[in-house]
């Protein structure tokens, strides 16, 4: 589950996911793969939670570590939506 930050709960949703790093990676040098073995991290580190429970933040934050590393276009863009989301 992640726990949204007005406290909601919803299911951890892989697409969801996987759909706004499509997005941030537009026309940038990284494959599938790449993104789908970053979400398979992802979903790791939140099934090994204690009740299986994470906040969005620590979610989108992890994504961006990630994505600083793999390239710091998709960073960005990525980091300016999750950035406008928060507000």
């Amino acid at each position: 589950m992640v726990v949204k930050k007005d406290k909601r709960r919803e299911p951890f949703n892989r697409e969801k996911i996987l759909n706004g790093l499509l997005k941030a990676c537009s026309k940038r040098p990284i494959s599938t793969e790449q993104l789908e073995a970053l979400v398979d991290e992802i979903e790791q580190m939140v099934g090994d939670q204690p009740g299986k429970e994470m906040p969005s933040h620590k979610i989108g934050e992890r994504i961006m570590q990630k994505l600083f590393e793999l390239d710091e276009v998709a960073y960005v863009r990525f980091a300016s939506v999750y950035a406008n989301s928060r507000i």
